[in-house]
């Protein structure tokens, strides 16, 4: 075997075992996205590469055909990591801004982001207490917490996200509860009209909440849902689950811009 080959071949294996065992170990956390699963996925086609190589290699060499089909599959996938690179540079520079001084802030809206075993995901708590603090500084407006139900679980996200704000001093009946929602689209419709029942126009100044890569997608969700003045804040990811989060976030950014979410 060429020294090459070999080289190849270990680090096709190593990046193949990093790549699932970060699946496995998101996965038995209770999380489960694109974001977590595709890496995993990856990863099992690198190992089954490394372990196979002499065979796909006399498979690939007996026709040229199958060699141009070999450079072409390696320059797309080389391609869609440039493109996930290049979306996740975009990301990184909208992050959130800081609300203006003197903003008069009408609601404050935090998006769920799951909750597994039914508690709160370390994510969800960023952002809750990225919340937590704003409804302090205006506390006057009211705060719209909005998530649904998880698949497979019995509790509601809206509840588990109240119960918390309320357990740290937040007013109960400043507190609105949107439990029905399945996506971001559906996180700021819901809660428009909510906040519309209880007097607050969507023409008003309001803040959303939410994790630091995902800002940039939910404000522009938020102004095509009606919200006139939408600010945007950021709440700081995990470093075990950023990459895993920016992966999911490049393709819900690209199913939100097919469906014409924002």
């Amino acid at each position: 075997m060429k020294r090459s080959t070999r080289w190849i071949r270990l680090a096709l294996a190593l990046l193949g075992a990093v790549l699932l065992g970060d699946t496995v170990a998101l996965m038995g956390m209770g999380l489960f996205s694109l974001g977590i699963t595709l890496p995993g996925c990856i990863g099992i086609a690198f190992l089954l590469l490394a372990l196979c190589w002499d065979s796909v290699e006399r498979w690939r060499k007996a026709d040229r055909r199958r060699q141009w089909l070999w450079r072409a599959g390696w320059i797309a996938f080389a391609a869609w990591l440039v493109t996930v690179g290049v979306f996740i540079y975009g990301i990184r520079s909208g992050m959130g801004v800081s609300v203006p001084a003197g903003t008069a802030v009408k609601a404050i809206v935090i998006l769920g982001s799951g909750t597994p075993n039914c508690e709160a995901s370390p994510t969800l708590i960023a952002r809750l207490d990225q919340g937590l603090a704003l409804a302090r500084r205006w506390p006057e407006a009211k705060v719209v917490v909005s998530g649904g139900q998880d698949f497979g679980l019995r509790c509601v996200e809206a509840d588990i996200m109240a119960e918390y704000l309320v357990a740290r001093g937040i007013a109960s009946d400043s507190v609105i509860r949107e439990g029905r929602s399945t996506s971001t689209e559906e996180n700021l419709v819901f809660s428009r009209r909510l906040l519309e029942g209880q007097g607050v126009d969507a023409a008003g100044a309001i803040v959303v909440v939410t994790s630091d890569f995902h800002v940039r997608r939910a404000v522009g969700i938020a102004r095509k849902a009606g919200y006139n003045e939408a600010f945007g804040v950021g709440a700081g990811t995990p470093l075990y689950l950023r990459f895993n989060a920016w992966l999911r976030e490049y393709f819900a950014a690209i199913s939100g811009w097919v469906l014409g979410e924002y």
